[in-house]
């Protein structure tokens, strides 16, 4: 396929469009509330008016609000429907032009909606995920074939360096920083990972674009792959996403079909071949070397680092590791051009953030916005707040690697300079809202005892200091903890946040020291009086022997 053939395969498409659209979300919340059954009931009720030339019902990604699906949108109407049952498809149908379904239509000029920003989830719930004709027809790959006729391999680089993109998995590290390292390290191959091993508690921002718009990270993956001169790449994806790993083994073969991957594509000498690989569902496989190995076949256990997979990754090869939502922002960034992303966000982070809004708050669901935006923003104005007018508490982001921000931050710029002043990051995106009746102590607990069950156990402080760090915060929340145990629970935080081999041991006790850093008394409210150091903790031996 050439750029000719894209651009009349995108013409065909938009020409078979039908005047009027019926759009329903087919990802993984939806159909766990029956949307499926929505879609064959709208597209018989279709038939059965004699509406099949006049209206088209899609099949789409997620449409955001997940908290109200199924959900169901009508173009050009504007109408977007709540909680839509079976028995409504015959009513959805017939208020097409004539006002709509008052019963299930909501607000879809509404805050949730009008307040965000669409750069990375500009196509879900519009495309097909299962039919590359519609991300085609919405300008899919022909970034991909700008950079293969226009740009040069550094070009191309310099383009995302300039862009201020940087990796939406976690620390935030410059996206062209590290496609530079690697395209500058020599190798007989080299490779290009799609990290979208997802494993924080309330997240599931990579689940959804997967589900909603896998082509979108197939074709920045590809640039990608130009841009470093890698042939090979993997999307490593844990297996409990079986939707998002059947769309992904759709689109790479109808990609494959049209000559987008493989072997000489788009006409050019460029050849690049993506395969799939699925995990187990370790946390720590999130870590970039841990994952390389269990892509490798061997045990999911991270490594030190120098070197680093940009010198050294899969199989001894320069390896280029970025996330699913990173690699999303790629054909955006190549379209429009470095100094249009570049004017999104603030001056040290560009582009725009997507989040899971989740926990006591009236609209949960994915949330596209500028980088910068005021947390208060996120949480009152597109979440709509606490359920019962409550009240927020605190906000957890970054799971847990993250910290509890307390509502007298609300304010804040969400950047990643700004939560790590506050004593937590950015992450993936996992964003849960806690209400006046949260126990932060025991939250604290949660997310460790989390890091406890997920670590590895390669090293020693992450292994036996989760355990220990679990073990006093029990105490603390069964009231026999002294204030000498909490001296020693901040004392080994400090030890295994500095000691611990990867960034789980090395973020495990962001959420306690967040927790202690805001809502010390309820920490020393629970505290006993009296008591001496306990520095050996009520814990069997276990024999090496």
């Amino acid at each position: 396929m050439d750029l000719q053939d894209l651009r009349e395969l995108a013409e065909k498409e938009r020409r078979s469009q039908a005047p009027r659209s019926i759009r329903c979300c087919v990802a993984a919340g939806c159909t766990s509330a029956n949307s499926m059954a929505v879609l064959d009931n709208l597209q018989q009720a279709v038939q059965d008016a004699g509406l099949k030339d006049k209206v088209h019902v899609s099949p789409v990604g997620c449409l955001r609000l997940c908290c109200e699906g199924p959900l169901v949108a009508t173009d050009p109407d504007g109408h977007l429907y709540h909680k839509v049952a079976p028995g409504d498809a015959e009513a959805i149908v017939a208020g097409l032009g004539n006002g709509g379904f008052a019963a299930r239509r909501g607000d879809a000029a509404s805050p949730f909606f009008a307040l965000q920003a669409s750069v990375v989830l500009d196509n879900c719930g519009h495309v097909e995920p299962e039919r590359i004709e519609t991300y085609i027809a919405r300008d899919g790959y022909t970034a991909l074939f700008k950079v293969l006729r226009e740009m040069s391999p550094p070009q191309v680089v310099d383009e995302v360096t300039r862009s201020g993109l940087r990796g939406r998995g976690g620390a935030g590290y410059p996206t062209g920083v590290k496609w530079s390292m690697v395209a500058k390290n020599q190798g007989d191959r080299k490779f290009v990972v799609c990290n979208a091993d997802e494993g924080d508690p309330g997240a599931f921002m990579n689940r959804s674009l997967l589900e909603s718009d896998p082509h979108k990270v197939l074709e920045g993956m590809a640039i990608a792959a130009y841009a470093v001169g890698a042939s090979s790449g993997y999307i490593y994806v844990r297996g409990e996403y079986p939707l998002a790993i059947a769309r992904l083994k759709t689109a790479i073969k109808q990609a494959g079909r049209l000559g987008l991957l493989g072997t000489h594509r788009c006409n050019s000498p460029f050849d690049f071949r993506i395969d799939i690989r699925i995990g187990a569902g370790a946390f720590v496989c999130g870590e970039e070397t841990a994952l390389m190995a269990s892509i490798m076949g061997e045990r999911g256990l991270p490594t030190p680092r120098p070197p680093y997979p940009a010198e050294k990754g899969l199989w001894g090869c320069p390896t280029l590791i970025n996330n699913v939502e990173t690699f999303a922002n790629i054909p955006a960034i190549m379209r429009q051009g470095a100094d249009w992303f570049a004017g999104i966000g603030t001056d040290s982070s560009k582009g725009t953030k997507v989040f899971c809004v989740t926990g006591k708050v009236k609209n949960t669901g994915l949330v596209e916005v500028p980088l910068g935006t005021p947390l208060r923003t996120i949480v009152e104005d597109i979440g709509g707040g606490v359920p019962g007018n409550g009240r927020i508490k605190a906000v957890q982001t970054g799971g847990p690697s993250g910290g509890c921000i307390p509502a007298q931050h609300l304010d804040t710029s969400v950047d990643y300079e700004a939560l790590g002043q506050l004593g937590s990051i950015m992450g993936s995106g996992g964003m849960i809202v806690m209400d006046e009746g949260t126990d932060m102590v025991d939250v604290a607990r949660f997310f460790m005892t989390f890091c406890m069950d997920e670590s590895c156990g390669k090293c020693i402080p992450c292994r036996a200091g989760t355990v220990q760090l679990t073990h006093l915060l029990t105490r603390i929340i069964d009231k026999v903890a002294t204030p000498q145990d909490l001296e020693l629970l901040e004392s080994l935080c400090d030890m295994v946040k500095n000691a611990s081999l990867c960034g789980l041991g090395q973020t495990a006790p962001n959420p306690v020291l967040s927790t202690l850093r805001y809502f010390r008394d309820e920490y020393t409210s629970r505290l006993r009086a009296g008591g001496v150091v306990r520095r050996a903790l009520a814990l069997p031996l276990v024999s090496l022997s």
